[in-house]
C-alpha cells in the first residue's frame, strides 16, 4: 500500500518530513512521504520533524556474582526441575543484514529502500485550458517517474538499516487511522533485523 512508500528526504535537508494524507474519490485513505497526492484526490499536507536518532547499542558490564546457596529442601518435597534460560545469540552466529539501497528521485530527493528497483511513481502534471486558464477545461495527467537506486556498501549497511527504521518510525508516528498498524509492524520488523544481525553488536556501522 502507498502508506508504506519510502520517505523521500530532500538532499541536504534531512531534518524535515512532509506527510501527505490522500483521499481518493471512493474514500480510500493513503499516507505517503514527500510525494503529493494524485490528481483528483483530497490532500492534507503536514510538515513534521523526525524523531531523534535511535540510540547506539551499549553493552552492559557483566559482573561476576556468586550464585546464592540453595535452601535445603523440606523432607519429602518433590524436586522441581527448571528449564535453563534461553541462550543469547552468539556473535559468531549472527549474520550480516540483508542488502539495502539508497535511492534518488528525478527531483534530487533521496531515501532508503529494501528493493533495488522500487515501483514507479505517478507525479501529477499541471495542465491548463485552451485559453491558458487552469480553472477552465483543465485536465488531469501524470508522469511516471523511475527512481535510481544503488546498493549501500556492506560496511555501511547497518547505518542504512537504522536510517530506514527512522524513516518508517517518522511516518508511523504521524499516520492516522488504519494506516498506523502496518507501519508499526514494519518498524518492528526492521528493529528485529537490527537486533538479530551483526548490526546488534557493539561497534557495528
Amino acid at each position: 500500500m502507498a502508506a508504506l512508500a519510502a520517505a523521500v528526504l530532500p538532499a541536504g535537508a534531512a531534518s524535515q518530513v512532509v506527510i501527505y494524507r490522500c483521499t481518493d474519490a471512493s474514500g480510500a485513505l493513503t499516507v505517503q512521504n514527500d510525494v503529493p497526492c494524485p490528481a483528483g484526490s483530497r490532500q492534507e499536507r503536514t510538515v513534521v520533524e523526525p524523531p531523534p536518532p535511535m540510540p547506539a547499542y551499549v553493552p552492559q558490564a557483566v559482573q561476576d556474582i556468586a550464585p546464592p546457596t540453595p535452601a535445603a529442601a523440606a523432607p519429602g518435597a518433590a524436586e522441581r526441575l527448571q528449564a535453563p534460560p534461553p541462550a543469547a545469540l552468539a556473535p559468531a552466529d549472527r549474520l550480516p543484514p540483508p542488502p539495502i539501497y539508497r535511492c534518488h528521485t528525478p527531483g534530487n530527493g533521496r531515501y532508503i529502500h529494501e528493493a533495488s528497483d522500487p515501483q514507479p511513481r505517478c507525479v501529477p502534471l499541471r495542465t491548463v485550458g485552451i485559453d491558458g486558464d487552469p480553472g477552465l477545461g483543465a485536465g488531469a495527467a501524470c508522469e511516471w517517474q523511475h527512481d535510481r537506486c544503488e546498493r549501500i556498501p556492506d560496511e555501511e549497511a547497518c547505518e542504512g538499516w537504522r536510517q530506514r527504521g527512522r524513516e518508517i518510525e517518522s511516518t508511523w508516528r504521524y499516520a492516522r487511522g488504519d494506516a498506523r498498524a502496518p507501519l508499526q509492524q514494519e518498524f518492528a520488523r526492521v528493529s528485529t533485523i537490527l537486533s538479530d544481525t551483526t548490526c546488534g553488536l557493539s561497534g557495528s556501522h
